[in-house]
């Protein structure tokens, strides 16, 4: 195993990945908490829902462009040019007086820059720059977002408490300048370009030929995908877990909380401790997903996200009942536990391909996010609450976990062989940093 000195330059790597990821989610953090001051400064729910709609589609659909365009010019260009767009898209929002300019800004700039990385990025770093431990690496990786909000969510409620919303907003810009000097000095794009053997292996992958432009590679990816019914139940599992994380709890939780009497600071304090056992839950499965077959652990993970769900109206409250810190934790440790396995079948299933299948099965989960998050604002402008989309969640989740459960875990219908099932168990068995046309 090639290492420099005695640390494999791969774990350096991972961790300026880890950072990035936490500063990118400073946005995911912010919309539910500045939903409720913007909304008294009188913006409508529903145009705050439309701009937050916008940047989880773009924050979706750009992803597997961005994986191609990471395989064509680079991970460290295309992560320093979504920072740089997260900065201005934030930093710009605090100028806004009309509804188009927080589309603009919330929703173009910043789900472009945040959909330039998010989780695509870290399979890039996970596929390409570990054999061992990959999943447990993509576990992490994936845990950076939450931890982003256990940084970030209570400063912005904080400043939103005690300043204004535009303070708050200047935070999320400054998160992401204040990584740029990590990526352009530490992050490098694959083993190879310092002549090292991904983690876990001893044979150097040369680069691969740089043939044909991001955009075919990744539609020719979807192309080859769409033809497997697997991909389908993937894609349709996958904007069923967006739906329900980031499009109704993420950025409706704080306001539905608000509704029944709770402080906005009490809320957002909630969904802090979500973003603690986020990480937790997520490095979890990430071990697990090595060891356990991934559909079974998509049909646990959606299961008891559902029974959330369906309880979820009889918990709210003015004051934190037992009750509600029993869902914050069941609801956290699932948050984005879903990734690492969806992520393992994406590999088993479209093989070198995988990471750019899933940037279009994060695509799909973006998706569903976005219909959430207006679906959300829709319900709670014409009901007065909240209700019917908790339990709308609820039935959603029941489909994810058969979708799951019924998929294919390999390419053919076989059993998979002794050799397959280590591989599964250790991720040791291929390095896919070469992703061909």
């Amino acid at each position: 195993m090639a290492r420099t000195g005695r640390v494999h330059y791969a774990w350096v790597v991972a961790g300026v990945a880890f950072a990035t990821l936490v500063a990118a989610a400073a946005f995911r953090a912010a919309p539910g908490v500045l939903m409720v001051p913007l909304h008294e400064a009188g913006w409508s729910i529903v145009t705050m829902s439309a701009a937050v709609s916008v940047n989880l589609v773009l924050y979706g659909l750009i992803a597997p462009f961005a994986a191609a365009l990471m395989e064509r010019f680079g991970v460290r260009r295309v992560v320093c040019a979504g920072l740089l767009l997260i900065a201005a898209g934030a930093g710009l929002s605090v100028l806004a007086t009309d509804a188009w300019q927080l589309v603009f800004t919330w929703g173009v700039l910043i789900g472009v820059g945040t959909g330039s990385m998010a989780m695509v990025f870290a399979a890039t770093v996970a596929n390409a720059w570990f054999v061992k431990r990959r999943g447990l690496v993509m576990g992490v990786l994936t845990a950076g977002g939450a931890a982003g909000q256990l940084v970030f969510l209570p400063l912005v409620a904080y400043l939103v408490e005690t300043t204004n919303w535009q303070i708050a907003s200047l935070l999320v810009a400054a998160a992401a300048v204040a990584v740029l000097p990590l990526v352009l000095t530490l992050l490098r794009d694959r083993p190879s370009d310092m002549g090292l053997a991904p983690y876990g292996s001893d044979q150097v992958v040369p680069p691969p030929v740089r043939g044909g432009n991001a955009a075919g590679l990744a539609l020719s990816a979807l192309r080859e995908a769409a033809r497997t019914r697997s991909f389908w139940a993937l894609a349709g599992a996958f904007a069923i877990c967006g739906a329900t994380t980031n499009g109704l709890v993420g950025i409706h939780f704080v306001p539905a909380a608000h509704d029944h009497g709770m402080a906005t600071t009490t809320a957002a304090g909630l969904l802090m401790v979500v973003g603690v056992f986020d990480i937790l839950g997520t490095v979890a499965s990430g071990w697990l997903t090595d060891r356990v077959d991934p559909r079974v652990l998509l049909l646990a993970f959606y299961a008891f996200r559902g029974v959330g769900l369906l309880l979820l109206p009889w918990l709210l409250g003015a004051s934190v009942q037992p009750s509600m810190i029993v869902f914050i934790v069941v609801y956290g440790l699932d948050w984005v536990a879903t990734v690492p396995p969806t992520v393992a079948l994406c590999r088993n299933l479209f093989g070198d391909r995988g990471t750019i299948v899933f940037g279009w099965v994060f695509a799909s989960h973006q998706l569903g996010a976005a219909v959430a998050a207006l679906g959300g604002g829709i319900v709670r402008d014409t009901f007065g609450s909240y209700t019917y989309a908790w339990f709308a969640g609820a039935a959603l989740c029941a489909v994810a976990a058969v979708l799951s459960i019924g998929m294919r875990r390999h390419r053919d219908d076989a059993p998979p062989s002794a050799a397959a099932r280590r591989e599964d168990r250790a991720a040791a068995s291929e390095t896919m940093s070469d992703l061909t046309p």
